[in-house]
């Protein structure tokens, strides 16, 4: 069952995990423990979707599941692993944007989730702006872990300290935007690159969750 269920992730995930499993081995072979740990932690963590997918009975669109494990990888094991961090200034700035982003759609699909899917029950331009919320206050929590990591155990996870915060917060500022600008025009029928089609995917893919959506459309 579990090597069926893999092997119908897309290839861009089913690659991710073979790096995974080849660094891990190849770190055991050479005694890098720190390696085989991140590339360990790496996979077990992109295996959470899958879990909790069979758990909360929700079900991700192979974009959002796809999205997850990439976003994972790049972070924890390019990031991490082999210093993408320093090694390239602008690998922060793009993960930033990046789960802010994704924060901003996950808290359209949150709150369309409270209201039940009925997009009357509230404008679309308010939906969008506690998305936006919902977003800059994820991003507001890390930051304030990162400061207490760096104050409490010692370590240099600001990096430049004010300068690298406030830009964190600036490029959060922008990804949350446009995940909640997505959301916006999800609701008035528009289009956003394939942000949109995201959401309808997620909606169409989890119509338990959005009872009142389903039934106006089917009363009319």
């Amino acid at each position: 069952m579990w090597i069926e269920r893999l092997r119908r992730q897309p290839l861009v995930v089913q690659a991710i995990w073979a790096i995974l499993a080849f660094a891990f081995v190849a770190a055991l072979v050479e005694a890098r423990w720190s390696l085989a740990f991140v590339a360990a932690a790496t996979f077990a963590l992109s295996m959470v979707p899958v879990l909790a997918q069979r758990r909360l009975g929700i079900r991700l669109p192979v974009r959002f599941f796809a999205w997850i494990v990439i976003f994972t990888f790049a972070t924890i094991f390019l990031g991490e692993a082999f210093d993408f961090y320093n090694r390239f200034w602008w690998w922060d700035v793009v993960l930033h944007g990046g789960s802010a982003m994704a924060f901003g759609l996950i808290g359209f699909l949150f709150i369309f989730t409270l209201f039940q899917g009925d997009r009357y029950a509230a404008p679309a331009w308010a939906v969008a702006f506690m998305s936006f919320s919902f977003a800059i206050t994820i991003g507001a929590l890390w930051e304030i872990f990162e400061f207490a990591m760096d104050q409490i155990f010692g370590l240099n996870m600001q990096k430049t300290g004010l300068v690298d915060t406030m830009w964190d917060l600036i490029v959060d500022t922008i990804g949350a935007g446009v995940g909640a600008t997505a959301g916006f025009f999800y609701l008035r029928g528009r289009e956003l690159g394939g942000l949109t089609a995201a959401l309808r995917e997620f909606v169409a893919a989890n119509r338990w969750l959005f009872r009142k959506r389903l039934m106006r459309r089917r009363g009319r």
